[in-house]
């Protein structure tokens, strides 16, 4: 472009006169040099202030939705409407030149602290009858409440209250499964507390074991939340103190069939696994030992648990796939599919803390190393 500009100067400044004599063409090089760095900034600015065609009218309006309760479990979308449908963006946005509003900046939900919320909550121990007694402090006569008074904020954005019946209304029609140990199930738990305060669960399904498979219908919105109790997603025999068996027993390369064969009926579906891999294990792949963790008597290979973990999540992840295939569904039939990271253990310390612990805190035996975040009074 510099050198079709050039060429045009050029033109320009010989268009009409004679060639300038040879002892000047180095001078006349330097000159033109010189004009166009004058121009090419003045042309732009031009350009900026004053467009040749009037702005551009986009036929689609690329919106940042608000932030929405259900962005607790999912992430938000950026979503391509008509813009007929166009809407009024608030928080981190900004419209740019040509009608698109844009996200300044991804709010990342993990970074923040706790803060202290003087709202009442919207369960406790005494509301929520989803609660298992086993569960329940209040029941069980823990006689302070402050450790209900407490909420997450992001460092970078505002995360709104909870709001049952809109939650409930993205959830319509659709089915949440959560899948993986206790922290997936307490999950579910905590889940149905808040949405009980707006709509009714009415458990339709258990098989047996209320704590491991249960599935709640919320009939007005035909809307079901269920757990699937799978410590590992792939294959396994858990370690079981009573049987005299120590260590767990795990097939990677095959998905927990008791999962596996209802993704069919599933829309959303989150994988919550980790403390059972950190247990002594003896890992398949087939029929072969591929190696151990914490388990010498077999003198097989030790493999770091994580690695384990690691090929359990992309079996897991590699089976929804396979599933999606199989049933030959079209885009609009796609899974969302959330991974938790590692989670937290249950309990930190002794119990009695009434407050979030403190990042990198340990002044207690036993607690953990702030993967809760940090606790403050808000300002």
């Amino acid at each position: 472009m510099a050198l079709a500009w050039q060429g045009s100067l050029g033109d320009y400044c010989y268009y009409g006169h004679n060639p300038p004599p040879r002892h000047s063409h180095f001078l006349t090089k330097k000159l033109i040099t010189w004009a166009l760095y004058a121009l090419i900034p003045l042309a732009l600015l031009h350009f900026y202030l004053f467009p040749s065609s009037p702005p551009i009218t986009h036929p689609h309006l690329l919106i940042i939705p608000k932030l929405h309760p259900y962005d607790l479990l999912f992430p938000p979308r950026i979503n391509l409407l008509p813009a007929a449908r166009r809407v009024t963006a608030t928080g981190a946005a900004r419209t740019d030149e040509f009608g698109l509003i844009r996200r300044r900046q991804r709010c990342d939900y993990a970074e923040g602290r706790w803060v202290r919320d003087a709202a009442e909550p919207l369960y406790n121990g005494t509301s929520c009858r989803t609660i298992k007694d086993s569960r329940n402090c209040m029941a069980h006569g823990r006689p302070d409440t402050g450790y209900l008074y407490w909420r997450w904020k992001p460092k970078h954005c505002t995360l709104p209250p909870f709001d049952p019946a809109s939650f409930l209304t993205l959830l319509k029609n659709t089915h949440l499964a959560m899948i993986g140990d206790s922290l997936a199930r307490n999950q579910l738990e905590s889940l149905l507390c808040l949405l009980a305060t707006s709509s009714r669960p009415e458990l339709v399904y258990s098989d047996g074991e209320v704590d491991k498979f249960p599935r709640w219908v919320f009939l007005e919105y035909n809307a079901t939340v269920s757990a699937f109790w799978s410590p590992f997603l792939v294959r396994g025999v858990e370690r079981t103190g009573a049987a005299g068996q120590t260590h767990n027993v795990l097939y990677l390369d095959s998905a927990d069939a008791r999962w596996a064969s209802e993704l069919d009926k599933m829309d959303t579906v989150l994988f919550c696994v980790g403390h059972w891999f950190v247990y002594p294990s003896v890992y398949y792949e087939g029929d072969a030992v591929l190696g151990t963790h914490h388990f010498p008597e077999l003198n097989h290979t030790e493999i770091g648990f994580f690695a384990a973990f690691r090929m359990a999540i992309r079996r897991a992840l590699r089976e929804v796939v396979d599933a999606q295939n199989r049933s030959g569904g079209g885009a609009e039939k796609e899974k969302l599919v959330v991974v938790t990271t590692f989670p937290p253990a249950h309990f930190e310390g002794s119990g009695t803390r009434p407050e979030p612990a403190r990042r990198r805190s340990r002044s207690e035996k036993g607690e953990g190393d702030g993967l809760h975040g940090q606790g403050d009074a808000e300002n």
